[in-house]
């Protein structure tokens, strides 16, 4: 049997490329292990349980960049929508079964000073609202607001959506801080919140 022919045009042609095992850059590679080194360690050493009063003590509205101005009024509207509105819903209905309503709330319109209180310092535990119960963390403002904010945010869902509850002053908000003042987590439900005086 004789080979077979291999015509001109077969021989202009090129070989057919082969794939070769190249080896990532030495250098490539020592800079991937330092970044893969440095975020482990940096992931073990951060603190997550870090307090907040060890923040700057800035406000949320000094942070938010609209401090009010010496005298001026805190602006509750503002604060509800920034703080509050992602879970309580801009509609004060809150989400069914996830986050209770501030509409008819009867926390919401009850003694003014369990209001603040719970604002100061959250809820981490069950709490009946309206009727139906709700198993859920609310976070704490005292480190983030100020006096003043608390009482206006406060003051702005008493008096919206229906609820027709008196204002709230920066003073008793500021009472009620330095009543529970040793306090240093949330309150445990609903059966807590109804032993406060």
């Amino acid at each position: 049997m004789s080979s077979p022919e291999i015509l001109p045009q077969q021989r202009r042609e090129n070989p057919d490329p082969q794939e070769r095992t190249t080896p990532i850059p030495w250098l490539v590679l020592a800079l991937a292990i330092i970044l893969a080194a440095f975020g482990v360690d940096y992931i073990s050493h951060a603190k997550l349980d870090t307090p907040a009063s060890w923040g700057d003590g800035r406000s949320h509205s000094e942070l938010a960049g609209n401090k009010p101005a010496d005298g001026a009024k805190a602006d509750g509207a503002a604060i509800f929508a920034s703080t509050c509105a992602a879970c309580h819903q801009a509609t004060g209905q809150g989400l069914p079964g996830v986050f209770p309503p501030l509409a008819g709330s009867e926390w919401v319109l009850g003694k003014p000073t369990t209001a603040a209180a719970i604002l100061l310092h959250g809820i981490n535990g069950p709490i009946t609202v309206k009727g139906q119960s709700y198993q859920g963390a609310m976070p704490a403002f005292a480190a983030s607001l100020g006096d003043a904010e608390i009482a206006a945010v406060l003051t702005y869902v008493r008096s919206q959506w229906g609820n027709a509850a008196a204002p709230l002053s920066a003073a008793t908000v500021a009472e009620v801080r330095t009543q529970h003042a040793g306090r240093t987590g949330p309150f445990s439900g609903g059966d807590e919140l109804k032993a406060l005086p």
